[in-house]
């Protein structure tokens, strides 16, 4: 049953006379009348508030396919619009009109209802809860938000669906060929074979062949950033450092600005599900995760700018402690601010395998997502990696497979927790070669992947394994390119931290490093966490000098 079948009284509450009166002390504006059909917001507009129906209704459609709408719901007196686009004043994804008796309503813009949230605890839990339900619900229905048309396994589609997935975008892919819908969209506009997919834009924007920057417009999901506003902390990537810290800090009144060039979550949100995080004994995927946190950064005020890509810091001078700090973004804008927190985490690497990037996309993956495992459903594949994150992947992907064969370099019990080691070890459909390594594949752009060679590292015997799909969670390096030459980092890369009182600042003042990028830290999701409540402190007691 979806969300909307089983949580629909927290979806759509209903405020009582006294929640009314709370709520009214923080509207944006006075209540406004709307005779019968006339639009309160629609598909895509941009800084749409949210509306407390006061009197008569709010009739609530999305996008149903490419050229019906669909009806959602219809908001009564005492219920409220909106989800989660209205939280962070972004183009939304849903329209409202009032009913056929009109509607009178009170206008609560993102501002006004951030405070809501903040200033009453108890409304503010409602009506962030029915916030993220809503779009939880209209993800599931796949009606609304972005539409893709194109081959549905076709590595550009599935780009764009891990895309708008990871950023909690609803979308949904129609295929060029077999749906009826799509292909006469392709037909009518006359689209090229080598320009699918298209993208359809929530408001009717129809894109060939996106870049993930190029959708991230279409559905102005990158706010615009003021190059004359001096933030209080930068922060360069949305993983579980980055969003910690950047809860911590907007919660404690500092103006703050994360930067992600990809997705929120960071590797933790391409996780199927963390059971060692605290406070989860049941376990919760990485989306989830980053997506909670994502949301409580916004409640408190901080701005999240996703995909948006940090070039470099700005140290070609003399930085003084107190100067303000500047970091020059893909695309030539640029940002200041007091202090910069290196969040930006690691990036998997890739083995030494001559026609690897034949595969990327296409039969090689990264990561497993429900996107990855829809794809080698019922298949023969191999997985090579002896992390937890490789852990996690085979437990959540040997469900859905005929046989995964996992390849590690040594004992699992070196470098995997000992739960993710008993769990596999369960596994009916898991083979472990355990000193093997992958040194080639075969296939081709027409065929896809179709076998890959195993070595034994001690013999140097190798074997053909027939497989459709190789994922490779196979360590990673540092991702702080950006910052290079401004601050010292170790032979391999990670930066290094605590040569001053501030554990966690680096050898330039005012810049902090956390999570994976940081020298000596510990890879694990709760670690990373701790690191971004932890370096809120340092950067307070650092301004206060």
């Amino acid at each position: 049953m979806s969300t909307i079948d089983t949580r629909s009284h927290q979806m759509f509450p209903t405020l009582d006379a006294g929640q009314i009166a709370v709520a009214r002390r923080f509207a944006s504006g006075p209540a406004r009348h709307f005779a019968a059909g006339e639009a309160l917001y629609e598909i895509g507009e941009i800084g749409a508030p949210a509306w407390l129906v006061l009197d008569g209704t709010i009739d609530v459609t999305r996008r149903d396919g490419l050229n019906r709408e669909a009806t959602i719901t219809v908001h009564d007196a005492g219920q409220f619009s909106g989800e989660v686009s209205q939280l962070s004043g972004r183009p939304t994804i849903a329209a409202g009109v009032a009913g056929a008796d009109g509607c009178t309503a009170l206008p609560f813009d993102a501002a006004h209802l951030r405070a809501l949230m903040v200033g009453s605890a108890d409304l503010g839990e409602i009506v962030m809860r029915a916030l993220i339900l809503r779009r939880v619900g209209l993800i599931e229905e796949g009606g609304a938000g972005s539409i893709l048309i194109g081959a549905p396994n076709s590595p550009e589609v599935v780009r764009l669906q891990g895309f708008l997935t990871r950023n909690g975008y609803p979308n949904q892919v129609l295929d060029a060929e077999s749906d009826e819908e799509g292909h006469a969209l392709v037909e009518r506009i006359g689209v090229l074979p080598e320009e699918l997919p298209l993208m359809v834009c929530p408001n009717g924007t129809i894109l060939k062949r996106p870049t993930d920057t190029e959708a991230a417009a279409c559905l102005g999901m990158t706010p615009k950033l003021d190059p004359e506003k001096l933030y209080d902390v930068a922060i360069v990537g949305a993983g579980p450092a980055g969003l910690a810290a950047a809860v911590y800090a907007a919660s404690e009144g500092l103006a703050v600005v994360v930067l992600d060039e990809r997705a929120t979550g960071g590797q933790a949100g391409a996780s199927s599900r963390i059971e060692n995080y605290l406070g989860f004994p049941t376990g919760i995927s990485g989306r989830a995760l980053a997506g909670r946190a994502f949301n409580q950064a916004l409640k408190f005020g901080a701005e999240v700018a996703v995909p948006l890509g940090v070039e470099r810091l700005d140290c070609a001078k003399t930085h003084a402690a107190g100067d303000p700090l500047g970091l020059m973004l893909t695309g030539g804008g640029r940002i200041q601010a007091r202090t910069v927190i290196v969040a930006s985490g690691a990036r998997y690497r890739k083995p030494a395998i001559d026609n690897l990037a034949t595969f990327d996309g296409d039969g090689v993956s990264y990561w497993a997502s429900p996107i990855e495992a829809k794809l080698c459903e019922g298949e023969r594949i191999a997985l090579v990696g002896g992390g937890n994150s490789a852990g996690q992947a085979v437990v959540f992907l040997a469900g859905k497979v005929k046989h995964l064969d996992l390849v590690v370099r040594r004992d699992l019990r070196e470098t995997m927790s000992r739960y993710l080691i008993e769990r596999i070890a369960a596994l009916p459909n898991v083979t472990i070669h355990v000193g093997s390594e992958v040194v080639g594949l075969e296939g081709d752009h027409a065929s896809g992947l179709t076998a890959a060679i195993f070595q034994d590292k001690a013999t140097g015997e190798t074997r053909r394994c027939p497989l459709r799909h190789l994922f490779l969670f196979i360590g990673a390096d540092p991702n702080a390119g950006w910052v290079e030459g401004c601050v010292e980092t170790d032979d391999k890369g990670f930066i290094v931290t605590g040569g001053s009182s501030l554990p966690l600042q680096t050898s330039l003042p005012g810049v902090f490093a956390i999570g994976d990028v940081r020298a000596g830290s510990t890879k694990r999701v709760a670690a990373a966490v701790g690191e971004g409540a932890a370096v809120v402190s340092q950067i307070h007691a650092l301004l206060a000098e």
